[in-house]
């Protein structure tokens, strides 16, 4: 059976991720993707491996998409710049990447928040190299959580990265990724002078082992 041509791929995922979004992730089977787009069960299976393989390539495009706009989001802050005003606005930056995403691309972002990336690496037939994607995506988060730390204190041990991802990933999963309703102006202002209070504090100090 013929493999669905490029753009009848990115047509399906995009089905996929507002059905997802529209009557959540259990709503989306090979079956319901058929009836959807008229693309036989069969077509689908061979170009995703499995409803796992299908959610799983979703969800690392628009990962993919959000990494992107965080990253461009603290290299501007960090452009031509140096110093501890520029750090903290970076990191400002980065938490705020979510909301900015979910504005850019509701569909996208409500699909991030819909589908847990836990449940798909728990899934027994993801893809192999949709589960390489997914940790690859992990190393580049971390990359930028560690590359945060060194602009703020020139530190990049265990500490000093968990304090950023508390601002980069905790504080927006708290304060602004809630309910259905999109993140408003002043939202993000409380999300940035959160994440400037929890700064205003240095991380603690790596302890050694007593030996």
């Amino acid at each position: 059976m013929p493999r669905p041509r490029l753009h009848d791929l990115d047509a399906l995922m995009d089905a996929a991720e507002t059905l997802a979004v529209d009557s959540g992730a259990s709503a989306v089977t090979i079956r319901a993707m058929s009836e959807r787009t008229s693309v036989s069960n069969g077509a689908i299976y061979h170009a995703f491996g499995s409803r796992a393989g299908l959610l799983g390539r979703v969800w690392v495009r628009d990962a993919r998409r959000m990494l992107t706009l965080q990253n461009d989001a603290v290299t501007t802050a960090l452009e031509h710049r140096t110093g501890r005003d520029s750090a903290v606005r970076a990191v400002v930056a980065a938490a705020d990447a979510p909301a900015a995403f979910l504005a850019e691309s509701p569909v996208a972002a409500r699909f991030l928040m819909t589908v847990s990336r836990r449940e798909l690496l728990g899934t027994d037939d993801l893809p192999d190299e949709v589960a390489a994607d997914l940790r690859t995506l992990d190393e580049t988060l971390v990359a930028l959580l560690v590359q945060l730390a060194r602009a703020l204190w020139n530190r990049a041990d265990r500490e000093s990265v968990a304090v950023v991802e508390d601002c980069v990933v905790g504080l927006p999963t708290a304060l602004l990724l809630r309910g259905t309703r999109s993140p408003d102006t002043a939202a993000r202002e409380r999300l940035a002078a959160a994440v400037r209070g929890v700064l205003a504090l240095p991380p603690p100090t790596t302890r050694k082992a007593s030996s």
